[in-house]
């Protein structure tokens, strides 16, 4: 592949060289550091005059430090004459600040339309992404976003690893997931059920009602993203009071902040998936039920078809039943 360079920021280095590997490349030189007054400083250490740029950091650890650090390579490459820049974003930061609450706050910011004009204006000419929150946040951008799915990792996940998936239900933890939860349902062949919450206020579910059935059936909990993990632990007990015999939980984005973990521990899953789009490796030593789905070669296909001129939506319409 002549005339690409792919950087990885410092969010998630493991993804970037397993991405690099893949498509039978090397991480370009980077240097980053923080001067004793906490600014980022960038060094890009080879010439991007001419390539095509991709750079790999994830919405996660330091996010704020992180995104800055982002839009400062993305500045760098750009003004060093590369001829296209391409972040490649695997969980979007601010991607849950997406419109105002009419209920809670009407002076609220959107701050995921920020974040999409600051990666505009520091000089991204492309966004690679995966699993967004809500997806007219790609309508927030003026220039070409691919938002991936995680979907094929984990429909190839269920039918290697849950014996029981022909009787098993589909399930999102909310109304949002439920054309999600469809989706995989479909391919699948299986029923789908969702469970409505109503919060007091974030982070903190006051009522769920479930809306299908589970009773003597595996219960898959299906969801974007698990930050507290509030939501799909009081799923769980409301999954196995309606009779479901197992239930496991699948994630694009794992968080966990707070007491996520020891939630978890504490309830009754038998796995909880989620992909590496986030780095687990210290939550997986004190959480046994966490596990991961490799997702470098969704985002290496996505990164190869885009220099090469193809079509990224191909990998999703053609995916095997």
């Amino acid at each position: 592949m002549p005339n690409i360079k792919i950087f990885s920021g410092s969010s998630h280095q493991d993804l970037s060289q397993k991405v690099a590997d893949r498509l039978g490349l090397e991480l370009g030189k980077v240097v980053t550091k923080k001067f004793s007054n906490q600014e980022t400083s960038v060094e890009i250490g080879e010439s991007v005059r001419g390539e095509d740029v991709y750079i790999v950091q994830s919405g996660c650890g330091e996010i704020n430090d992180n995104l800055m650090e982002l839009l400062i390579m993305i500045n760098a490459c750009k003004i060093a004459s590369a001829s296209r820049v391409t972040a490649v974003i695997p969980c979007f930061p601010y991607a849950r600040q997406d419109k105002k609450d009419k209920v809670r706050c009407l002076r609220a910011p959107i701050s995921a339309k920020l974040v999409a004009n600051m990666l505009s204006v520091s000089g991204a000419d492309h966004i690679i992404t995966m699993d967004l929150h809500a997806s007219q946040i790609q309508g927030f951008f003026d220039i070409p976003v691919d938002n991936l799915y995680a979907e094929p990792a984990v429909l190839k996940w269920i039918k290697e690893n849950i014996p029981e998936w022909k009787n098993c239900t589909i399930v999102s933890p909310d109304a949002g997931g439920a054309k999600r939860v469809t989706s995989i349902a479909d391919r699948l062949n299986v029923d789908f059920a969702l469970i409505h919450k109503e919060r007091k206020k974030a982070n903190e579910v006051d009522r769920m009602v479930l809306v299908g059935d589970v009773k003597d059936r595996v219960a898959i909990l299906v969801d974007d993203m698990a930050d507290t993990c509030g939501t799909v632990c009081h799923a769980v007990d409301k999954l196995i009071s309606a009779g479901a015999v197992k239930v496991y939980a699948i994630l694009t984005h794992g968080i966990f902040s707070g007491p996520a973990i020891s939630r978890i521990n504490n309830a009754c899953f038998e796995a909880v998936v989620v992909t590496n789009t986030i780095p687990q490796e210290e939550k997986m030593k004190h959480c046994p039920k966490i596990q991961v789905i490799d997702i470098s070669m969704i985002l290496a296909e996505a990164i190869r078809r885009t220099h090469n001129g193809e079509s990224v939506s191909y990998l999703f319409s053609h995916v095997p039943l």
